[in-house]
């Protein structure tokens, strides 16, 4: 099994949302790699130590010269708009996932984690089949040593109400959500960069699919334990 080393270089795309900035915060904070990057439209200060920015300006990831790393990590959450720092950074679309793959390992990336949007509705339709959609397919062609790709947990959507009384009914009940377990609500941002975390330190080389029931089981207690039974093949994972 290899984990990162502190002479490793990282590429992060998407540092942006609550999803974002928790990974690049906690990524950081472990000094897991000597390097990390964060691709930018523009210039900006991190504001994190060992965290720096490559400006990748407009153009496509195929045009842009080649950058030397190890790992990378992509994410897809938009940026929020009163953060500055968020709307100067660059978020890749679900269309260009497979030139930026592309673009990675020509640079020399050997590891990849893909981590989808922590909210369910802001995921790409192009995301949502796993393996089975051609641009993952394609990119697990490309002969990463390490793919990992994280789902994010998230709570069933309420059905919609179609006339006014179901609205009302709907409203006096959700008063009751203040009441509802933590371990029944929604995964929060800072457990699914936990479990980024604690999986780019400890997957062994392969693919590696977590489904949203893996990362909300392993939300609910020790997240690094969670992710050592997942990745042995003790907790389940679904494409």
């Amino acid at each position: 099994m290899r984990s990162p080393s502190f002479q490793d270089r990282l590429v992060v795309a998407g540092a942006t949302g609550a999803l974002g900035n928790e990974v690049l915060r906690l990524v950081a904070g472990l000094q897991l790699y000597r390097d990390v990057q964060v691709l930018a439209r523009e210039p900006i200060t991190a504001g994190l130590r060992g965290v720096g920015t490559h400006v990748v300006g407009d153009g496509p990831p195929g045009d842009w010269p080649v950058l030397a790393a190890d790992a990378a990590v992509v994410m897809f959450e938009p940026p929020r708009l009163f953060y500055q720092r968020e709307r100067a950074l660059w978020t890749p679309q679900a269309g260009e996932l497979l030139p930026l793959a592309r673009w990675l390992r020509a640079g020399g990336v050997t590891t990849l984690a893909i981590v989808l949007p922590h909210t369910q509705m802001r995921l790409p339709e192009a995301l949502k089949r796993g393996l089975a959609d051609l641009d993952e397919h394609a990119i697990a062609m490309l002969a990463f040593d390490r793919l990992l790709i994280v789902r994010s947990a998230q709570a069933p959507q309420a059905a919609a109400h179609r006339n006014v009384l179901q609205r009302i009914a709907h409203g006096m009940l959700a008063v009751g959500k203040y009441m509802v377990p933590s371990s029944e609500q929604p995964v929060r941002a800072v457990k699914v960069a936990q479990f980024v975390a604690h999986a780019l330190r400890l997957a062994p080389p392969g693919i590696h699919v977590a489904a949203s029931e893996t990362v909300w089981q392993a939300a609910q207690g020790d997240v690094g334990a969670a992710v050592a039974a997942w990745l042995d093949g003790k907790i389940p994972s679904t494409p």
